[in-house]
């Protein structure tokens, strides 16, 4: 009987062929190749016949090595990253630059401004009121002024004057702790009041006979006004404060032609300097000025608001040719009483800034006639009583 084998395409084919049985094993051990890639096999040695030496493999090579790459050949370290500033961050840089820069002007000041015992206490002296009061002082101090600085300023001599030192300004700066108006008061020098020791006598001559201490008691005295502050001013700052920031810009109504000193300041707006500020304010021999001292009071007044406006405008204080010769001439143009600091003479400049827009009320104590030596008791009483209850002042007792 004959076997068939069907292939998968259903055909009859006949199976494959047996190898002979003659073949040697050495036939069949040559057709198991060992698989790719795997080791010796156990059963190598189980169909190696007999007395053949065994197979020598030889050892893995050695990995291979990499010679060292010279230090030029590694790439480049990456540079640090550098800090991006933000916006917040600059912003809070120049704020704390700012901030240092005016602590440095603050502690200058604090410490470079000459100070004064002038406010003191004493038996019977005014109780402390409502507000704060400055006295302000102009004095024709000549210290510090050369020959030749006297004569450009046209100073006038000394003893000509009278000899000693008196104050061609005198005025009471009240500042309200409530919402009215700031007030610039100012008292004639040529008012005769009474002057502690010395008996009746001019307001002005107390400053010659005792200095500021004296002065300002006698100050309290006349006008029942408790002084906290004490400024003063002498004729060579004036001047150098003025040259400091360029001049002061004023509009003259008239010709002024002083008999006394030959200063001449032509009508019109211009900017007077250090010399035709201090004949501006000092002028009282003139046509323009017929009233005498209560036209230079007045005077003085406008000056001096225009003059604190300029100061504490941006076109100054942002101004470098204008900020640092006015930081350099204050301490030697100003004194002030032992116990003032920087920050009373910040608010009082604060305060005063309203002179030239109306901010501030300016008058003069009420007088009885031209000459301004007596006062008018009741409206003087009137004004005082206002400034000591931080109350608005009648028209009445206004004096421009």
């Amino acid at each position: 009987m004959v076997m068939t084998y069907r292939g998968d395409d259903g055909g009859r084919r006949m199976p494959p062929p047996r190898p002979p049985a003659g073949r040697s094993r050495e036939h069949q051990r040559a057709q198991m190749m060992p698989l790719p890639g795997r080791g010796r096999s156990p059963y190598d040695e189980r169909t190696r016949p007999m007395g053949e030496p065994e197979p020598q493999y030889a050892p893995p090579p050695p990995p291979r090595r990499e010679p060292p790459r010279p230090a030029d050949d590694y790439p480049p370290s990456r540079p640090p990253r550098r800090r991006r500033w933000s916006f917040g961050k600059v912003i809070g840089a120049l704020v704390l630059v700012f901030v240092v820069f005016l602590a440095g002007i603050w502690v200058y000041l604090e410490f470079s401004i000459k100070r004064v015992d002038a406010i003191a206490d004493y038996s019977g002296r005014p109780v402390a009121a409502s507000g704060t009061n400055w006295l302000i002082v102009g004095s024709d101090s000549r210290e510090g002024l050369t020959a030749e600085d006297e004569e450009r300023l046209a100073t006038g001599d000394v003893a000509a004057a009278g000899g000693g030192q008196r104050t061609d300004t005198i005025m009471v700066a009240h500042i309200p702790d409530n919402d009215t108006k700031p007030t610039l008061l100012s008292l004639p020098r040529d008012s005769q009041v009474k002057i502690p020791g010395h008996g009746t006598n001019k307001i002005n001559a107390a400053f010659s006979l005792g200095g500021p201490k004296l002065l300002a008691q006698t100050v309290e005295g006349a006008t029942g006004l408790h002084l906290d502050h004490y400024a003063e001013i002498g004729f060579g700052g004036f001047a150098k404060i003025v040259d400091a920031i360029g001049g002061v810009d004023m509009c003259i109504d008239k010709d002024m032609n002083d008999t006394m000193t030959g200063i001449s300041i032509k009508a019109g707006c211009q900017s007077l300097d250090g010399r035709s500020a201090l004949g501006f304010v000092r002028m009282r021999h003139s046509d323009a000025t017929p009233r005498s001292d209560l036209d230079r009071v007045a005077n003085q007044r406008k000056f001096i608001g225009a003059l604190v406006s300029q100061i504490a405008s941006p076109g100054t204080l942002l101004n470098p040719f204008d900020f640092f010769p006015l930081l350099s001439s204050a301490p030697d143009a100003l004194t002030m009483d032992s116990g003032d600091h920087v920050h009373n003479l910040a608010g009082l400049a604060i305060a005063m800034r309203g002179i030239s827009s109306g901010g501030v009320v300016t008058t003069t104590v009420p007088v009885t006639s031209a000459s301004a030596e007596n006062w008018d008791k009741n409206k003087s009483k009137q004004l005082f009583d206002a400034l000591k209850n931080d109350s608005e002042i009648p028209d009445s007792v206004i004096v421009n």
